[in-house]
């Protein structure tokens, strides 16, 4: 059987009891431990200083007296404040480093009813930590008017919390709550979104490294920024402001001064210092839009503001400090854009350590119902008239909208602004089946329109929707790449760049005019569209 070992320390007042027969009419913890019937203490390690040496020795007497099974050992340290927290945490530390656990052969205890407050939290911390593989025991003296015999009684304290039924229960419902809270309330029925989402909490309540955000514009990004802010907030994480930037907004000497701030005359209109938004964002959230669009400049000085919290505002030899979280946001493929060069690889590894890509409403649409019951209460809030379907209307609308014909460009964006659209327009409270179908054929019209538009559909002569989605896609990306080079081999190169190393010889133009005349396209007519 394995053996039990607890650790203690030398009680000086609790334990101090006098040194003649009258300390046994009195409770001391140190002895009820090694007393408890259900509870063989086969080996205990008292820690103790120079002073209490004495106290020790009687200790390891008594002991012998009420359980001769138990061997007493003494570990004498060198103490000198009880009471300094750091002194009390590195010592323990160093004992627990130093000591010769077998945990295959031992069960470990510590002691806590004994020791100053700060010793018993220090051993609270290294065990937690499992820095000591021990449960806490704690010790309380007899309670005569219950029959309680003079050892007392004692209590076995497991630091894994999810062994607690109430305790884990509350557990699981805060987390219920923290969940359902950054999906807005909507209790959403896609798998892949809520074990996202799930990450997201455990991710915004743990850490404060960067969050990189993926997904269509309209996904929800944003939001969800916002809503990881209010979460930290509430748990302490943060003690400063929420700010945003859409870095698609930003220029030149714009960009720079709106980030990092500038000093006086640091370019033409520059008549006044500015803070800059990573100042602003100091012991709060930075939430950075379309990251991707910074300039290679600006990427440089946000991953050493990120890494070294300080930086450089425009035009200034002086630095300034900033603690902030960082989220982005992108509609960009970052990891092609670094093999392309436009964006850093070093930027790139530091957000990319948590990165989640949010589904577009199309690859939700089970979730549309929910998100409708949604809009039309953010609707009655926002305008303070409650607004309605009729069963046929939310019908009609419901089969258009979650039907393969439903395309959802714009996503939970464009779902909010067709709900908005139909309440407004809805007449004594009521959205009935002609306002549904009038916004239907708004919806049809838009999307037909941007089909027209779209930027195969003069290349090809023809709607570029009779093309499979796997062309299509691959289609607009190589078009996209393609009309930013000067020359077919350029592209070529550039979109053959990992393939062409593993042969012998290649011809990248070749390879690309041949994938063009797939479509009917060629470079020339390609690039004069362009």
């Amino acid at each position: 059987m394995r053996k039990t070992v607890a650790f203690g320390f030398v009680g000086t007042v609790l334990d101090f009891a006098g040194r003649g027969q009258r300390r046994w009419e009195k409770w001391r913890p140190t002895i009820g431990l090694c007393q408890q019937p259900d509870l063989l203490i086969d080996r205990l390690e008292l820690l103790h200083d120079a002073r209490s040496r004495s106290l020790f020795e009687r200790l390891r007497q008594d002991i012998a007296q009420v359980s001769p099974e138990t061997e007493v050992r003494g570990v004498e340290i060198d103490l000198r404040d009880p009471w300094d927290f750091e002194e009390v945490y590195a010592t323990l530390h160093d004992f627990a480093a130093g000591y010769p656990f077998a945990p295959e052969a031992e069960d470990y205890l510590i002691h806590i009813t004994t020791g100053t407050h700060v010793a018993q939290i220090c051993w609270f911390l290294l065990a937690e930590a499992h820095y000591l593989p021990a449960r806490l025991v704690q010790t309380s003296p007899p309670r005569k008017r219950d029959g309680d015999e003079g050892a007392g009684s004692h209590t076995l304290i497991d630091l894994d919390l999810s062994r607690y039924d109430r305790i884990a229960s509350r557990f699981a419902v805060e987390h219920e709550r923290t969940v359902s809270f950054l999906k807005s309330g909507i209790a959403t029925r896609n798998p892949r979104f809520n074990r996202m989402i799930e990450q997201i909490e455990q991710v915004a309540v743990r850490s404060k490294a960067p969050i990189l955000l993926c997904g269509p514009t309209g996904a929800g990004k944003s939001f969800l920024a916002r809503r990881i802010f209010e979460l930290k907030k509430s748990r302490q994480r943060l003690a400063g402001r929420f700010v945003e930037l859409n870095c698609a907004t930003l220029r030149g000497d714009g960009a720079m001064s709106a980030l990092f701030g500038h000093a006086r005359g640091a370019f033409t209109g520059a008549q006044h210092e500015r803070a800059g938004l990573l100042k602003s964002a100091d012991g709060g959230l930075l939430f950075l839009d379309e990251i991707g669009e910074l300039g290679l400049d600006e990427q440089a000085m946000l991953l050493k503001a990120i890494e070294e919290k300080r930086f450089f505002p425009l035009g200034s030899d002086r630095e300034v400090a900033s603690d902030f979280q960082l989220i982005a946001g992108t509609v960009r493929d970052l990891r092609q854009w670094v093999a392309e060069g436009r964006f850093r690889e070093d930027l790139y590894a530091r957000i990319n350590l948590w990165t989640f890509t949010l589904p577009g409403l199309a690859e939700r649409r089970e979730d549309i119902e929910p998100n409708l019951e949604f809009e039309l209460e953010r609707f009655a809030r926002e305008n303070g008239q409650r607004v309605r379907f009729t069963s046929e209307a939310r019908q009609a609308w419901l089969a258009f909208a979650t039907s393969g014909e439903a395309r959802w460009p714009g996503n939970f964006r464009e779902l909010s602004a067709s709900v908005t659209r139909m309440a407004t327009l809805a007449e004594v409270g009521r959205i009935g089946l002609a306002g549904v179908e009038e916004e239907l054929a708004r919806l049809r019209h838009d999307w037909q329109e941007a089909r027209r538009d779209g930027p195969l559909d003069d290349l090809l002569g023809a709607p570029a929707e009779q093309l499979d989605l796997f062309d299509r896609l691959q289609l607009e990306q190589v078009v996209a790449v393609a009309r930013q080079c000067t020359s077919l081999s350029e592209a070529g190169r550039r979109l053959f760049g990992v393939s062409r190393q593993q042969k012998a010889s290649s011809n990248d133009a070749d390879r690309l005019r041949k994938y063009l005349a797939r479509f009917g396209l060629e470079w020339a007519t390609l690039k004069q569209e362009g």
